[in-house]
């Protein structure tokens, strides 16, 4: 159920039984010669807002631009500065709570978030701390990916080549949504080097065509639905963990 499309009355009535949203959030950037620019918000939309529609919880749109400095010596690469989007969290979240929500969780599609939604959450709880309040809400992080038995059934799909950044698996799932948009390319070493992330000369530099470790052309739309499929499981659970946790 994506909240923008929703009227401000419907939320009021949704707020009297359930006070859970969902937060997809992922990053516009290069993700190599074969995967969508869009994949680490696709990913994580994809997944949370069919999760939402089966369990009756509301979807925010999606924040679709992240950290992702590092990739901006491609073209089409988009990102915020650390701060930029600790900020944009903050001020979300605020936004929501105002309203009764108090259970948010975030469902990243993209690696290179985590260090600032961990930051945003850790900002926010701070002023309740200074303030010597509590919060009155509970803030959750989970990366697709590590929902209970993706990655496993990921290694297995791809036992070799899988890599860290435009990997087969999450160029599966995109395939799978968007058939129509299925990219092929010739390239070489079918296994891309690995190494550090930095700025983003060096990752232009290391990772030539933007791959990391990975060889993408493993992907088919059938693996990728059998991800989704297996996120979906496992994020209803986790969301039904999420919920019930009790508050000491």
């Amino acid at each position: 159920m994506q909240l923008q499309l929703k009227t401000w009355q419907f939320v009021e009535d949704y707020l009297k039984s359930k006070t859970g949203i969902i937060i997809p959030i992922g990053s516009t950037e290069q993700h190599g010669p074969t995967g969508l620019i869009g994949t680490d918000a696709l990913t994580a939309e994809m997944i949370g807002r069919g999760v939402g529609e089966k369990v009756g919880a509301l979807v925010a749109p999606t924040i679709s631009v992240g950290m992702a400095q590092h990739h901006l010596a491609f073209p089409g690469s988009m990102t915020l500065k650390p701060s930029t989007l600790i900020a944009l969290i903050r001020d979300q979240v605020m936004s929501l709570a105002r309203h009764g929500f108090t259970r948010f969780y975030f469902l990243n599609g993209h690696g290179g978030n985590v260090a600032s939604i961990e930051a945003a959450f850790s900002e926010i709880y701070a002023d309740y701390s200074f303030r010597q309040e509590r919060a009155p809400f509970a803030l959750k992080l989970k990366n697709w990916w590590d929902l209970k038995g993706v990655m496993g059934l990921a290694n297995q799909q791809f036992p070799v080549g899988h890599g860290s950044h435009a990997t087969p698996s999450e160029i599966a799932v995109t395939q799978w949504a968007y058939p129509d948009s299925i990219k092929t390319a010739a390239y070489e070493p079918r296994i891309a080097p690995t190494g550090p992330i930095r700025e983003a000369l060096d990752f232009r530099a290391r990772y030539a065509d933007g791959r990391m470790g990975s060889d993408p052309a493993q992907a088919t739309p059938e693996k990728g639905g059998a991800l989704v499929a297996q996120a979906a499981r496992a994020l209803i659970e986790d969301l039904a963990e999420f919920s019930a946790e009790k508050r000491i």
